[in-house]
């Protein structure tokens, strides 16, 4: 199972990446979990202490000039990864953690070698490793190239009960649209009543709202790493059948 996760900052979805890796470990599966957001705090929501943190992909800064073959603005868009995910990741349990870490654009849409790598990275996990790979991204679609794309089983856009999330989700999925993604799912998050329920349930026409997940004070309380007996994991649990299923 190949899932990405995204939706707008502050919606919960490192909380839903999180959540869902670590179920699908507990249910006997190797998770990759892999942050590509920029604010990078999966590894605090899963538990891992500062000392436990991998590296940074992007701050690989030799690896990527050799692997690339970097000079002046000529380098290779399909560099050497497979043994980074290895190399540069943090075990915990059944959960192996991968952090992308944040690339500096020159301006919008610029090309550069770490991106590249990135993306021929992520491309590498998702297409040829066996486990269950859960994506945490910024909001957007920026990471997946179109291969990458394609291999991704389920596309979860994480909203909110306002219509600042809600349009956000709209745009998000138009930009997967373009990359031909075709399971693209809504989980509602931060519910704190039917109302909230029915305004997700309205205003999302055109993807497939796969659960709800209720506003949980001892998430709100956690201090970033997700308590695993909260209500917040229980209600994931009810929508992780959904998630899995082939459909």
């Amino acid at each position: 199972m190949k899932i990405a996760i995204t939706g707008k900052g502050g919606a919960g979805k490192t909380s839903v990446a999180a959540g869902l890796a670590l179920i699908f470990s507990e249910q006997g599966g190797k998770v990759i979990a892999i942050d590509a957001d920029p604010d990078a705090n999966l590894a605090a929501t899963l538990g891992f202490s500062d000392s436990e943190r991998p590296v940074a992909i992007s701050g690989l800064k030799k690896i990527i000039a050799e692997r690339t073959g970097e000079i002046g603005a000529f380098f290779k868009l399909n560099p050497k990864v497979d043994d980074i995910p290895d190399r540069f990741s943090r075990e915990k349990g059944r959960i192996r953690l991968i952090e992308m870490g944040t690339v500096k654009k020159g301006g919008a849409g610029c090309v550069c070698p770490e991106s590249a790598f990135l993306k021929a990275l992520l491309s590498h996990i998702f297409i040829n490793r066996d486990e269950v790979i859960i994506l945490d991204m910024e909001a957007g679609v920026e990471h997946l190239g179109r291969g990458t794309a394609q291999s991704v089983d389920k596309f979860i856009i994480v909203v909110e009960p306002n219509y600042t999330s809600i349009d956000t989700a709209k745009k998000i999925k138009r930009l997967a649209d373009n990359l031909k993604i075709k399971k693209i799912e809504v989980i509602g998050n931060k519910i704190r009543s039917k109302e909230d329920r029915d305004f997700i349930g309205k205003n999302i026409k055109d993807m497939t709202v796969e659960g709800f997940l209720w506003l949980d004070q001892a998430l709100l309380n956690s201090r970033g790493t997700l308590p695993p007996d909260s209500r917040f994991i229980k209600d994931l649990g009810e929508v992780y059948d959904g998630i899995r299923a082939n459909r």
